[in-house]
């Protein structure tokens, strides 16, 4: 073994403290410690960077994983569930094996996108993107949920429009269209904005590639490949910040673990990847390879991770992964977490042809400097994962203490906070609230100019949502979007055709929409983060019903504070078990809607706090004909309007409430409220098939599902009156 080493086992608690901070590594004392015990010794510099990486929550989910597994998960269209790095749900019903799939990834990047807005969100976008070609999908969308602080300082706009930019700038090159999502700006996200992102990918079920290795690997000794651009410094400890709460004085330090963004580079990428994909499958040999891109914990978690569940090993010959910069040091040349790059592990007799594709077929070089396909090392049958750097061994561990060594089960404490209904009284049209007489029209009209509940096109128009010419409802026409995936798969082949693509495929499936709305409300979890959960699940599905489609599958983002605080990780279970306990009440065919990817963001905390309990959630539905979708725009006059659903005194955390507390002048948070709108979720599931019928029997010339504002204003977000809609016919 090849030094320096980090003495944790003879240092006291202040000296190994001092050590970690020293080198910037993210574990705690008691973790640094647990380390030396799992490998018998002190580790080298480079074995405690890769833990303090791999064993972030980012990577580990070492304080959420006990609270995720009450999540249904399985069901008859589930294709692959939460285990890799994106799920797939069925679209079409037949047979099993050839059935095509929607591959999911969801995904935070929100400390950088706090640090460096226009890379931090450009990157959050193409990592997402990868995970999903990691998949053998191609990548036929991509979808954002923004929460940026209110607008009202310098900081706050800039760090929105940049976040903006970014989403636009990395998906638009990529000739990705973005397909809907929601934008929020609220005083909660000032000093922490989040960034949600989903990718959304086609495949067939019998053309999945896995991200372990398959059971020869060991014993055929496959070999590990790094395609894309030279490993550098940008992104070093990326997801151990991703760790670590946002204090007003790390920004310039952490700017650093943002990862430098080339939608170029990885268009590229994907289109040569594509291409590979064709080969593979013409020649029968998807099952002899894996694939995983590289995110965070760059080289070694695409490495580390594709061996571990399998119970294997690897060596990994640092200096044979292709660099930017001379002389890198072996930790940051292990975990680096550089942009547009993947991971492929092979059978040997496979290599030359990857290598060949990228480097002389594809020309990979003369795109970006230094950029390639290199061997860096292969897969053994021990479970030993082992890292050599100028001839010596800096790490030696075992694969699966890499991955999984480190978990807690951290204790919990309810936040009780008392809240009260605020005291307005009303005359007619005019409320009177904290000495302040408001006209209906003059709250109505303060509603719609706040930039939370005005349009979105502004931040919307900026993406290209058309680009691949199946989108059938866009962004802005309904509450969700509509598209047609399977319509033109011929365009999604690079050169010639793909083997076996026409077959199984009937005029029926050609016709198959597939609706996406995607939200979740924050100002909810102020006053219930269970509530909260619940409300995200019931809004996107209520969206999806409204243009005709049923659940059929649910990714998440879990966005919360820092799990070492009992009330904070209380908050997190809580929002876990509403979105379990909606998703369990609001499938169909007497099974839940299963969740089949997802993400957790902790340590979204700052100086005033955590940040509004945030779950994100995305629902993915299936309409039989896209055809009959529809907008939320009226038609005609003269048309009928129905509303679904009985009123209820339920305004808590509304927007009525949020415009009354701005125009009054009211303490932040003075004018919550109490009685959160939770809704019957049985009552809603009725609803929400009933008036999926009616869109498929053609009564109805548009829905709307009733949103932030109520009845007045209905828009994307949340409902003040749960399970109704307004619906005209």
């Amino acid at each position: 073994m090849q030094g320096p080493f980090l003495p944790f086992l003879e240092l006291d608690d202040q000296a190994v403290k001092a050590l970690l901070a020293k080198h910037s590594i993210g574990l705690t004392v008691d973790e640094a410690r647990a380390v030396s015990k799992m490998l018998g010794r002190d580790p080298t510099l480079t074995e405690a960077t890769i833990w303090g990486i791999q064993g972030s929550e980012h990577c580990s989910y070492k304080s959420s994983r006990r609270f995720l597994s009450t999540f249904p998960t399985t069901g008859k269209h589930v294709i692959l569930g939460p285990k890799e790095d994106s799920g797939i749900v069925a679209i079409t019903d037949g047979p099993v094996g050839k059935r095509w799939g929607i591959v999911v990834s969801h995904e935070s990047h929100n400390h950088p996108s706090q640090v460096v807005p226009y890379e931090g969100a450009a990157t959050g976008v193409g990592g997402c993107v990868r995970d999903v070609v990691c998949m053998g999908a191609r990548v036929i969308g991509s979808m954002d949920s923004l929460r940026l602080g209110d607008l009202e300082t310098e900081e706050s706009r800039a760090i929105a429009a940049d976040v903006i930019r970014g989403v636009a700038g990395y998906g638009n090159a990529l000739g990705i269209p973005n397909l809907g999502g929601d934008t929020v700006f609220d005083r909660a996200y000032n000093k922490s904005c989040l960034v949600n992102v989903v990718s959304l990918g086609l495949i067939r079920e019998d053309e999945i590639i896995h991200s372990y290795v398959p059971a020869e690997a060991g014993t055929e000794r496959y070999d590990i490949i790094i395609v894309g651009k030279a490993t550098d410094r940008s992104g070093f400890g990326g997801a151990s910040f991703a760790s670590a709460t946002m204090e007003e004085d790390d920004p310039s330090k952490n700017a650093g673990a943002v990862q430098e963004p080339n939608p170029f580079l990885e268009r590229h990428l994907l289109a040569s990847t594509y291409s590979l994909f064709d080969i593979l499958a013409r020649d029968g040999h998807l099952s002899r390879v894996s694939f995983k891109d590289l995110g965070a914990g760059g080289d070694v978690c695409a490495t580390v991770e594709q061996v571990a569940p399998s119970g294997m090993g690897a060596v990994v010959n640092l200096d044979a992964i292709h660099v930017a910069l001379p002389d890198l040091p072996p930790e940051v040349i292990a975990c680096a977490e550089t942009q547009e790059r993947f991971c492929w592990m092979c059978h040997p007799s496979l290599t030359s042809l990857i290598l060949h594709h990228y480097n002389d077929v594809w020309d990979l070089p003369s795109v970006a400097e230094k950029a390639r396909a290199s061997v860096v090392g292969y897969v053994t049958s021990d479970a030993t994962y082992t890292l050599t750097y100028r001839g010596h061994v800096v790490c030696s561990a075992s694969s699966q203490d890499i991955t999984s060594g480190l978990r807690y089960t951290r204790p919990t404490s309810k936040r009780n906070v008392a809240r009260k209904e605020p005291e307005i009284h009303r005359s007619g049209t005019t409320v009177t609230l904290a000495g302040t007489a408001l006209t209906m029209d003059e709250v109505f009209r303060a509603m719609i100019t706040m930039p939370s509940h005005a349009s979105k096109s502004r931040v919307f128009r900026h993406y290209d949502k058309n680009i691949l010419g199946n989108t059938i409802i866009e962004p802005g026409e309904a509450d969700a979007t509509v598209i047609q995936p399977l319509l033109d798969l011929e365009c999604m082949v690079t050169e010639g055709t793909h083997p076996g693509w026409s077959e199984h495929l009937s005029a029926a499936d050609r016709r198959i929409g597939v609706a996406l709305a995607c939200g979740g409300l924050g100002r909810y979890g102020r006053l219930s983060a269970y509530a909260q959960g619940v409300l995200a699940v019931a809004e996107n599905v209520r969206n999806i019903a409204t243009v005709g489609a049923t659940p059929r599958a649910i990714s998440d983002c879990l966005n919360y504070g820092n799990p070492e605080i009992p009330e904070d990780l209380s908050c997190l279970e809580d929002g876990i078990q509403g979105i379990a306990d909606a998703a369990r009440s609001l499938g169909t065919e007497n099974q839940p809607i299963p969740v089949i990817s997802g993400n957790v963001s902790l340590y979204n905390t700052t100086s005033d706090g955590p940040i509004d309990p945030t779950a994100n959630v995305c629902v993915i539905g299936v309409i039989p004909d896209a055809s009959v979708a529809r907008h939320q725009s009226f038609k005609a006059a003269g048309s009928h309007i129905i509303l679904i659903g009985a009123r209820q005194d339920q305004c808590g955390a509304s927007a009525y409430y949020q415009v009354l507390e701005a125009m009054t002048k009211s303490p932040f948070n003075t004018l919550l409220g109490a009685h959160v709108p939770l809704p019957d979720l049985a009552l809603c599931a009725r609803e929400c098939g009933l008036l999926v019928d009616l869109v498929r029997e053609g009564f109805i010339r548009s829905a709307h599902d009733i949103s932030e504002g109520g009845l007045a204003r209905s828009e994307e977000h949340t409902s003040e009156l749960q399970s109704r809609f307004g619906i005209s016919y």
